[in-house]
């Protein structure tokens, strides 16, 4: 009888019976490799990780991970390019704790713009582009520009223009209690303004404002004039979100769809121009002579800009676009919970199987994976990554937040809001329409691969987003690594186990045999 293979790593304080060089005396389960060797398709349900030993405290696990080639975010959560998902609230919140949101395509060029740009205005180092305003502005003006934007005070210079002299500041404690509102910021300014020198370093500007007890820090040249600024809500916002996902000028990280179009060579520019950190080609079939064009194109005209390709769900699509340049890759067809790919098209292929192999091949050409589609809880965030995903993409599971785009309805006495898929009726019909995603543009009869539905109230990502953090470490705690590096290193050299489940099996492993119950996932 052939001797079983010798243990292949140590982790740790691991135990004598795992130690490199030693035969396990007990192996249970299957590696990766060996459960999908096999010729069945599996999604996450069908199987279970096995646990591994525990020498670290949940607190410890590191979920750091690469979502594209030169971007690297502290939680590997990224919201989906949904227009019932991801605007610049949820992508703003998602990079505060750690993670990306990805704004949608189903709207005009300016309106995606200006949600990139928020995200990119909402927290700075120093604000290269702060808003200013003229002496002879109205309070009715700085209304609306804290209605739209959110800000209660601006710099003020003699013309309203940066690199103009500086003049004075407006805030809302200027003028919160003034009645007439075409009263001009020049009667009620700060004329006294505390600043800092061009130069000075952003550790010297955040002291110069923590001793001036004000909100906001000008910052001006030799002669006086603005060129910058830096806000103390700022200084709150580093300390309250030490893992927010930031670009080299300390703003927020953020990105955006565009589809493959040649006027979305057009889109692609305006956002580069707003900001855009990484750009997702959205398409339901990504190994298409379309994503080679946008993808080409898009690395020629704009080399330092990560580009996100897919969707793939095998290795011949997923080599097709590492060829063409991607910088990560979004695998999943068919396989979210409103979306009708695989049923009405009868192409696709089950999440885990496609996750594994794709990124498996993926690894070796250096390009990270985003797991798009199947992801309904801790459990499938923590498979998916176990099946060598980068970063999981959520839809459904955001859906619902107060940060999600759309109002909340109740029905039957339950709060909820709307949730469509990108190949639903409605939003191919929908002013920016998703119908060329799904290559129906130009169809005389659009056949849907989504539907629209409804999703129950989550509340707000602020309680949300660290319920799916602590979760998913405490996930990794039981299979015994450290953190999604270590984990990438068990999965591939077989060291974490699987096991398939019957569907008895899954049904034992949820809530069962109750008269009834009430569930929290949090508190």
């Amino acid at each position: 009888m052939a001797m079983p293979p010798p243990a292949k790593r140590v982790k740790g304080d691991t135990p004598d019976s795992v130690i490199e060089g030693k035969r396990l005396e007990h192996e249970d389960g299957l590696s990766a490799e060996e459960l999908f060797s096999k010729s069945n398709g599996y999604t996450y349900q069908d199987y279970i990780i096995l646990p591994g030993y525990i020498s670290f405290d949940a607190a410890n696990v590191t979920l750091r991970s690469q979502a594209t080639k030169t971007i690297t975010l502290n939680v590997p959560f990224i919201s989906s390019p949904m227009d019932t998902v991801t605007e610049a609230q949820m992508a703003i919140h998602m990079a505060l704790y750690g993670g990306l949101g990805i704004i949608h395509c189903n709207n005009t060029i300016e309106e995606q713009c200006n949600h990139v740009r928020r995200v990119k205005r909402f927290e700075n180092g120093f604000i290269l582009d702060p808003f200013t305003v003229s002496p002879q502005t109205t309070l009715e003006y700085l209304d609306e520009i804290k209605f739209k934007h959110g800000f209660s005070g601006c710099p003020v210079t003699e013309d309203g223009k940066l690199k103009s002299k500086l003049v004075g500041i407006v805030t809302t404690r200027d003028h919160d209690f003034i009645k007439d509102r075409s009263t001009l910021v020049s009667e009620v300014m700060t004329k006294e303004v505390v600043t800092a020198t061009q130069g000075c370093t952003l550790e010297e500007a955040n002291t110069i404002l923590k001793n001036s007890k004000k909100g906001k820090l000008p910052v001006v040249d030799k002669d006086g004039c603005l060129v910058a600024a830096i806000s103390r809500k700022d200084l709150r916002k580093n300390r309250d979100f030490p893992l927010a996902s930031k670009d080299a000028g300390k703003r927020l990280l953020v990105g955006a769809s565009i589809h493959t179009r040649p006027e979305d060579k057009a889109r692609a520019a305006a956002l580069v121009e707003a900001g855009v950190d990484v750009i997702v080609i959205d398409s339901s079939q990504g190994n298409s002579t379309y994503q080679m064009e946008m993808i080409r194109h898009l690395k020629s005209a704009y080399p330092s800009l990560q580009v996100v390709g897919g969707n793939v769900v095998c290795v011949a699509q997923a080599k097709n676009l590492i060829e063409w340049g991607v910088d990560g890759l979004r695998i999943g067809m068919g396989s979210g919970s409103i979306c009708t790919t695989q049923e009405v098209m009868a192409v696709g292929r089950p999440q885990a199987t496609s996750v594994y192999h794709v990124s498996k091949y993926a690894r070796e050409h250096g390009v990270p994976c985003w797991a798009d589609g199947g992801i309904s809880n801790i459990g499938k965030i923590a498979k998916a990554l176990a099946c060598g995903a980068s970063c999981v993409m959520m839809g459904s599971l955001l859906a619902g937040t107060e940060e999600a785009p759309g109002d909340y309805f109740y029905k039957d006495g339950v709060r909820l809001k709307h949730y469509r898929g990108m190949g639903s009726i409605d939003a191919m019909q929908s002013k920016g329409g998703s119908a060329d995603r799904y290559f129906s543009e130009q169809a005389a009869v659009r056949v849907a691969q989504g539907v629209s539905g409804s999703v129950v109230d989550k509340g707000s990502l602020s309680r949300y987003l660290p319920y799916l953090t602590t979760g998913l470490k405490h996930s990794l705690q039981d299979m015994g690594v450290r953190s999604v590096k270590d984990l990438f290193e068990a999965v591939y050299d077989g060291s974490l186990r699987f096991e398939l489940r019957t569907a008895s099996a899954q049904s034992e492993g949820a809530v069962h045999d109750l008269h009834s119950y009430q569930r929290k996932d949090f508190g």
